[in-house]
């Protein structure tokens, strides 16, 4: 069988990517209301982060806001939901099941090795595109998620974000409706 590298690792200087992975990176919270000529209390949090804006348009510079989901290892996703430390939870996770989160494999590059690691759709952020650029050079090497499994990313965030809740569904072919 054939084996498909997940990840390769690319030098700090290299072009961001969609599926590049950024470990801690600062995120700007806001605290309160906004209010128009108000300044606005923050917090700054940091999370790793990875890159899901469109590879071609943080090339061509399209973008003044890169769009980015923090990841969590499995293991530690598992002690904030305990239903992620069983079996039945981590296959819900592989199989693509709980449409907010996405599962992506193990780093096994030497000194780069990383436990599975969930991707978490339901909280999204924009980050500067000039501060990622200049955070990211003060990487020596970063992690970057390969194809096809960039794409299969990228298709889970579509699916949970393109979600439509319908007012009224059809009945089940059960229901007396149908007979």
């Amino acid at each position: 069988m054939t084996e498909y590298l997940w990840y390769e690792i690319v030098d700090g200087k290299d072009p961001i990517e969609q599926g590049d992975l950024v470990n801690s990176c600062p995120i700007i919270i806001p605290l309160s209301d906004i209010e128009e000529g108000e300044r606005v209390a923050a917090d700054v949090e940091e999370y790793d982060i990875v890159v899901m804006s469109q590879s071609c348009d943080l090339e061509h510079e399209n973008v003044d806001l890169v769009l980015v989901c923090p990841f969590i290892p499995l293991n530690e996703f598992g002690k904030l939901n305990s239903f992620y430390n069983g079996k039945t939870g981590k296959e819900a996770l592989r199989r693509g099941y709980s449409p907010g989160f996405h599962l992506l494999n193990k780093c096994e590059i030497e000194g780069h090795e990383t436990d599975f690691l969930v991707v978490d759709f339901r909280n999204v952020y924009g980050v500067p595109f000039d501060f990622l650029k200049g955070r990211i050079r003060e990487m020596e090497e970063r992690i970057r998620l390969l194809s096809p499994y960039r794409e299969h990313l990228s298709q889970a965030f579509a699916r949970f974000f393109m979600r439509v809740g319908l007012p009224a569904d059809i009945p089940k072919f059960a229901d007396k409706i149908w007979r």
